[in-house]
Order: C-alpha cells, then sequence, then structure tokens
C-alpha cells in the first residue's frame, strides 16, 4: 500500500495497485440488485475525500419527514453518525492484499450495506467491548489525527447507540468470502419485527448496557423498542427467548423477576 496516495490523491486510477480500492456507492431500485439507479465510485484519497463521500451518501439516503415545533423538516432514516463511523471502519479495516475489491456502499429501499475486503479481527459477537485492533495501523493512525476514525474501538458502540436512540432494527455483522458487511436497516415498528430481529436487538442491547457498567431489565429494553409500561408481559417474554436462545443470561439467577438483570451470554 502506497500511504500517501490511498491518503491524499486526487486520482486514485492513477496508481495501478490502489484503484480498485477507491470506494464505490451504489443505489438500487427496490429490495435486490436487478435495477441499479446510480452507480458511482470515489477517486480521491481517503483523508482528502472523506467529507465529500459522507455528503455525497448522505444525498442519495432517504428521508423521513417529521413535524419540529410546528415546522416539517427531513431527516435520514438512517443516522448520519452510524453511517459515517461504518464507512470510516470500513475504509480503516480493509485488508490491501485482498486484490480486486474495495469498500463498498449499497444501499436499497429496506437497508443499507457496508462492505469492505478483509474478515474481522475480532470475534463479531465481542465488537462492543474488545480493545481496538486495526490491520492498517499508519492508515487508522493519520486518519483519526484529521478526525476520520478514533481508533479506540468505540465505533460500533455508537453504532448500535444510534439505532437505540433511533429505534431502528438492530445492525448486523456478516463475516463472507473474503468481506465483511454490516447492515443498517430503515426503520421497522416492533410488532413488525422479526422474532430474529428482536432477540438479537435485545442482544446487542445487552452488550451496550455491559459495557456501560449497566444492565438490562424489562425497563431498559422496553425503553429500546419504545413501548408502554403496559406491553411489560411481551418484553419479559422477549427476554426469556433470549435467554433460551442462549444470547443472554441472568446477572443473579435467584433475584426476584421483577427485579432481575441480564447480561450477554459471554460476560
Amino acid at each position: 500500500m502506497n500511504l500517501g496516495a490511498i491518503l491524499f490523491a486526487n486520482n486514485l486510477s492513477e496508481f495501478p495497485n490502489l484503484k480498485r480500492k477507491s470506494v464505490r456507492v451504489i443505489v438500487y431500485a427496490g429490495k435486490g440488485k436487478l435495477e441499479t439507479i446510480r452507480e458511482a465510485e470515489g477517486n480521491k484519497g481517503y483523508a482528502v475525500g472523506f467529507e465529500g463521500l459522507i455528503n455525497f451518501i448522505d444525498n442519495l439516503l432517504p428521508r423521513n419527514e417529521v413535524i419540529k415545533k410546528a415546522l416539517r423538516q427531513e431527516v435520514l432514516i438512517y443516522p448520519e453518525l452510524s453511517v459515517r463511523e461504518l464507512v470510516a471502519n470500513a475504509i480503516v479495516h480493509q485488508d490491501f492484499s485482498i486484490t480486486g475489491t474495495g469498500p463498498m456502499i449499497e444501499i436499497f429501499e429496506n437497508r443499507m450495506e457496508i462492505t469492505n475486503p478483509g474478515i474481522p479481527l475480532v470475534n463479531v459477537e465481542r465488537f462492543l467491548d474488545s480493545p481496538p485492533r486495526s490491520r492498517n495501523e499508519s492508515l487508522a493512525s493519520f486518519l483519526r489525527r484529521v478526525g476520520v476514525c478514533e481508533e479506540r474501538g468505540s465505533g460500533f458502540d455508537k453504532v448500535v447507540a444510534q439505532t437505540e436512540t433511533y429505534q431502528l432494527p438492530p445492525p448486523t455483522v456478516e463475516v463472507l468470502d473474503n468481506h465483511t458487511k454490516v447492515t443498517l436497516y430503515a426503520p421497522k415498528s416492533f410488532s413488525n419485527m422479526e422474532q430474529d430481529e428482536r432477540i438479537h436487538a435485545c442482544y446487542l442491547h445487552a452488550c451496550l448496557k455491559y459495557v456501560m457498567k449497566e444492565h438490562l431489565t424489562n425497563g431498559t429494553l422496553r425503553s429500546r423498542f419504545g413501548l408502554e409500561d403496559s406491553q411489560n408481559s411481551v418484553v419479559s417474554r422477549l427476554i426469556r427467548d433470549s435467554v433460551n436462545a442462549g444470547r443472554i443470561k441472568p446477572l443473579k439467577p435467584d433475584t426476584a423477576p421483577r427485579h432481575m438483570k441480564y447480561i450477554p451470554f459471554w460476560a
């Protein structure tokens, strides 16, 4: 890897070994890849082109109209901070030894996928609590200094926290053949989520609480999903299903049910 070029080049295509490392952005019609609406490929180095890349992606993402103080405003359906963190992670953690491929952002009707070459250096189950570990230390160090990434291992924590604040379905991480794909999902109500989505959200909520030195409870999980106190029993069933699925476990099994607290299965 030519560090100077990958950071500062105005045209990566001028560097034969780096031209496939530019970031591709593809927008599809619908939920599949049958019809492409738009495709673009960034040519600038990561340091000089990152803000432009994020602005370009933001302009392509769908928006929802909300009313704030009697004024209608458009807001992105995906948290801007989550998008920024995941794109930065895809750039920093890619495996430059894998040729013919680079970071890619794909936008569908119901989701957004961020893919990079290379498999994670830490277990995907432990993204929230694992210490930072970078495949490209020099690249990560410089991008941290210019504000693109933090190099503190907190990026995925922020992604999960933002999806909880926006009450979105939980993000997923898939390890494919020499690639890692993270998916953000468009808004979906609790009643419309599949059971595996609810259990995964419960697990990530437990992980997030654990790294904050807190614990998952019925009340915190209701808040995460935006549910009313009257839906206590619905959340209790979800917690029970998540325990049975081996995703979370009671902090103290002999505690009274109404005071029960939960932690990730690995804690």
